[in-house]
């Protein structure tokens, strides 16, 4: 019976991982995964959190999300026309303060102009999303819970907010939490 040996250069051999490593590099940028996807993980975790009705933080920003945040005191007027707007508006949350986070498409962040009644926030800061099944309090709820890929338009909601002047604006409350928050 004859025993196979190998010579000593087999033990050198690069690992599967290595070689899909240079093969990676050697692809160059092409190959690399973009930047924005680098949670990818994370945000899939958090949202079959809030699938499986549990309250998850979830980072803004990337290709998810980001909200516009109003007072209480005449959103259900904004809420109502963004109702025949959208043929039912889409995803608002209503945290315990009152104030409503209105969930807009990603990139609205950069975008968005000073508005009297509305702050936008995007990366780096955190959403608490409540379960989806949570429409009251106690704590944060969906005042429109979320539809397929359907988030709020920007310009409607923009010029929604303008004419229902919901009360208190959010600029001085967002940046005194800001500025706690570093």
């Amino acid at each position: 019976m004859t025993i196979l040996t190998l010579p000593s250069a087999v033990a050198e051999m690069p690992t599967a991982a290595e070689i899909t490593g240079r093969l990676d590099a050697a692809a160059g940028p092409d190959r690399q995964p973009p930047a924005d996807m680098a949670d990818l993980t994370a945000r899939l975790r958090a949202l079959l959190n809030v699938q499986a009705h549990r309250q998850t933080p979830l980072p803004l920003g990337g290709g998810l999300f980001e909200v516009v945040i109003t007072g209480p005191d005449g959103a259900a007027e904004a809420l109502e026309r963004m109702d025949v707007q959208q043929g039912g508006c889409g995803p608002v949350i209503q945290d315990p303060a009152g104030w409503l986070y209105w969930l807009v498409p990603p990139g609205t962040r950069r975008r968005w102009a000073w508005h009297s009644y509305a702050v936008c926030l995007g990366a780096p800061h955190t959403l608490l999303l409540p379960p989806l099944n949570r429409d009251a309090p106690p704590g944060a709820y969906w005042l429109r819970p979320p539809r397929s890929d359907r988030l709020v338009p920007v310009e409607p909601l923009r010029r929604v907010l303008a004419a229902a002047r919901p009360e208190p604006a959010p600029h001085r409350e967002i940046a005194a939490h800001l500025g706690s928050a570093h």
